[in-house]
C-alpha cells in the first residue's frame, strides 16, 4: 500500500516545496512598496479612475459567470462517460440509467434558473 502511495506523497512534497520556495523568492526579490496617495490612485489606460466605492455592479454578471461555471462544469462529465459508454453497454444499461438520470437534473436545474429569470438581462 505505502509503495503505491509514495509517488503521490513525493510529487505534494516537491509541489508544497516548489509553492514554499517561489514564495519565499519573491518575498526576498521583490520590490518593496512605498505606498503613496499617488500609487494607491486608481488608473486605467491613461485616464484617471472615478471612485469605485460609490459604484455598484449588477449580481447579474456574476450569477452568469456562477451558471456558466456550474453547467460547464456539470457538461464536462458527459465526456467521460461518451468514452467508456460502449464499453459499460455490454453490461447492462445502468450506464445508460445513471446518465439519463444525471440529464434529467442538469435540465431541471437549468429550467428553474430560466424560470427564475436568472439568464434575464433586463
Amino acid at each position: 500500500m505505502m509503495q503505491q502511495l509514495a509517488p503521490v506523497l513525493v510529487l505534494g512534497a516537491v509541489v508544497i516545496g516548489f509553492a514554499v520556495l517561489m514564495l519565499s523568492l519573491t518575498f526576498m526579490a521583490g520590490p518593496k512598496r512605498n505606498p503613496t496617495p499617488e500609487k494607491q490612485m486608481p488608473y486605467e489606460c491613461g485616464v484617471q479612475g472615478i471612485d469605485m466605492r460609490t459604484t455598484k455592479f449588477p449580481v447579474k454578471f456574476y450569477l452568469t459567470a456562477i451558471l456558466f461555471i456550474l453547467f460547464d462544469i456539470e457538461v464536462i462529465f458527459l465526456y467521460p462517460w461518451a468514452i467508456v459508454y460502449v464499453d459499460f453497454l455490454k453490461r447492462g444499461p445502468f450506464i445508460f440509467i445513471e446518465m439519463a438520470f444525471f440529464m434529467v437534473f442538469l435540465t431541471f436545474g437549468l429550467f428553474y434558473v430560466w424560470k427564475g429569470h436568472a439568464l434575464d438581462w433586463d
